[in-house]
């Protein structure tokens, strides 16, 4: 469950990252991180009765980076 989470988290980030695709196509990479921003919002929507306070706060405050860090140290990864 969770693994799925900091899949999400990483991907985020990596398309955060990817200043020659932001450059190339602005709108796509926009696209992109909508996308996986409201994926991880419908994950968080799913599963909230089942996230310990600490990193349901970190996800709702849209504070990513935190929350995998979080997940990464729980899961070993």
């Amino acid at each position: 469950m969770e693994t799925h989470l900091l899949e999400l988290l990483r991907e985020r980030e990596r398309i955060i990252a990817d200043h020659a695709w932001r450059d190339r196509d602005a709108a796509g990479h926009l696209d992109a991180l909508r996308d996986v921003s409201m994926a991880i919002s419908a994950w968080v929507e799913a599963n909230a009765g089942n996230i310990d306070a600490r990193l349901l706060h970190f996800l709702e405050n849209a504070s990513y980076a935190k929350a995998r860090a979080v997940l990464e140290a729980r899961l070993g990864k």
